[in-house]
């Protein structure tokens, strides 16, 4: 059985540990690899090598940084199929949406390729008599990246390119379930000319992430996963005396009001709340309907679109969606329509018992619909990450608005309407932080900033874009003044960069 290793000073590194977790193929229910889980003492070796890797890293010039970029940018697009294909065989997605996955990583490795003019400081000449004062952003040195499994390669270069564009250098922890595209995308950045130590992957469970946000010499922690986990990596982190930056878990809402483009809204919606098989922080799994004729039309069309989806293996090129990550979170996913027809929701389409013909033992489960969801339900309430889509009805604008305003997750929203006033209004006022207006999934692209709100994320500073760049820098600020004096004879030179 092959066995997925650390990555630590540019090359695999077999764990000492003797623990290992199984890494399953969802599209089969079937163990097909093992990943070695860490020590704190391996934790510390990945350190000690990113330490190592530090100083040299830090005062390479902002453009040998960036042509390292660009190098990786352009080894992850000559690999994007074996990537995907990789990334689809442990997480179960299906291969488009596997590399949707890496090219949102690619983005952000993109973004970072433009580090030296995003790392520029500012500048004033004649603060007072003689004396100028300016800026500069300089990397903080060990940085660690804790990281889920619905999102296996472009999470990590959300958090990695960025750090490591600005002078830091990184341990990552992706997750367990489907380590080995982070692994691969360790190997693509040495090949890409980066040094040894200057991007380290360790795996493990609990051990590992206490080790990271417990040690000395890591300076600053990147998480995304669950809002409980993230809520604990940032009490955790910043007790000692860490930055940390922790995206939790969502609810988000799509707004659907009586002048909306239906086809568009049921079309849009559909993707949203059942691609991936729901598995992401930024799915929608709520819509919201506005009067009683849109909700009857919109229930109404979303059962036809959602009963002829086509649930597939990973490899299915036909597949809309494949099977959830594990047997546990399918478990997990039915426990949770059970408990909606319980609170009285009225179930419209049952993804339970879901299986397909040759891959009995896989981990599917049906596109689900629910539709007279309340606010005070349960399953309303939490997070369910799966393909099921609960409609909520309202009578008026306001009362909609604050259904996600309300909540206690403020990821993402959106609304489908043709007013441009009332989606205005809306933009400004909903209690959320990224909000689409006609679209379902309003993901920011990568030089802008991606985060939520209230138990959606802890910390101050959000992903990616420039806030990523301030997140993984501090700012040190100088007033000089120089005295006057005979400069005399100097040779001048022009000084080069190369």
């Amino acid at each position: 059985m092959r066995d997925v290793h650390h990555f630590i000073s540019g090359a695999a590194y077999e764990g000492q540990s003797g623990r290992y977790g199984d890494i399953y193929n969802p599209s089969t229910g079937e163990v097909q690899a093992r990943v070695a889980l860490a020590t704190t003492d391996e934790v510390d070796t990945a350190v000690q090598a990113a330490a190592k890797a530090f100083p040299e890293w830090m005062t390479t010039n902002p453009q040998r940084r960036a042509r390292v970029m660009f190098e990786f940018k352009r080894l992850l697009e000559a690999n994007m199929d074996e990537l995907a294909e990789l990334l689809s065989s442990e997480h179960g997605k299906v291969v488009a949406d596997s590399r949707g996955d890496v090219q949102r990583g690619i983005d952000v490795v993109e973004f970072a390729c433009g580090i030296p003019h995003l790392q520029k400081g500012e500048f004033t000449e004649g603060a007072g008599p003689g004396i100028d004062v300016y800026s500069m952003r300089q990397p903080l040195g060990v940085c660690a990246g804790i990281t889920p499994f619905n999102f296996p390669a472009m999470i990590p270069c959300w958090m990695s390119a960025v750090a490591i564009a600005c002078g830091n250098t990184f341990i990552l922890k992706p997750s367990e379930k489907d380590p080995s595209v982070p692994v691969r995308l360790a190997e693509l950045f040495m090949e890409a000319g980066a040094p040894e130590g200057v991007l380290n992957v360790v795996h493990g469970d609990k051990t590992s992430v206490d080790a990271i946000l417990e040690h000395p010499e890591i300076k600053a922690v990147s998480f995304v996963g669950s809002s409980d986990i993230a809520q604990y990596v940032y009490a955790t982190g910043t007790a000692h005396g860490k930055r940390v930056q922790a995206m939790g878990g969502a609810k988000n809402h799509g707004i659907i009001l009586p002048d909306a483009n239906m086809d568009q809204a049921v079309k849009d919606i559909v993707g949203a709340a059942y691609g991936s098989a729901g598995e992401r922080c930024m799915a929608l799994p709520v819509a919201v309907t506005v009067g009683k004729k849109t909700g009857d039309e919109f229930v109404e069309r979303m059962m036809e679109e959602a009963s002829n989806l086509r649930v597939g293996i990973s490899t299915d090129p036909d597949a809309h969606y494949g099977p959830v990550v594990s047997a546990a979170h399918k478990a997990k996913v039915e426990d949770y329509i059970r408990l909606g027809v319980e609170e009285g929701a009225e179930l419209k389409l049952d993804g339970r018992g879901h299986t397909l013909q040759g891959y009995e033992n896989g981990f599917y489960v049906g596109p689900t619909l629910f539709d007279h969801v309340k606010p005070e339900m349960k399953t309303y309430k939490e997070e369910i990450f799966g393909p099921v889509l609960q409609v909520v009805r309202a009578e008026t604008l306001e009362e909609a608005v604050a259904l996600p305003s309300n909540h206690q997750y403020g990821n993402g929203v959106a609304i489908f309407t043709s007013n441009g006033r009332a989606a205005r209004e809306f933009a400004a006022q909903v209690n959320a932080g990224m909000v689409g207006i006609n679209v379902p999934i309003p993901v920011p692209v990568s030089y802008h900033t991606f985060g939520g709100w209230k138990r959606s994320a802890f910390g101050d500073t959000n992903q990616h874009g420039p806030e990523g760049v301030r997140f993984w820098t501090k700012i040190k600020t100088v007033t000089q003044r120089w005295p006057e004096g005979d400069i005399g004879d100097q040779a001048f030179v022009i000084p080069t960069m190369g």
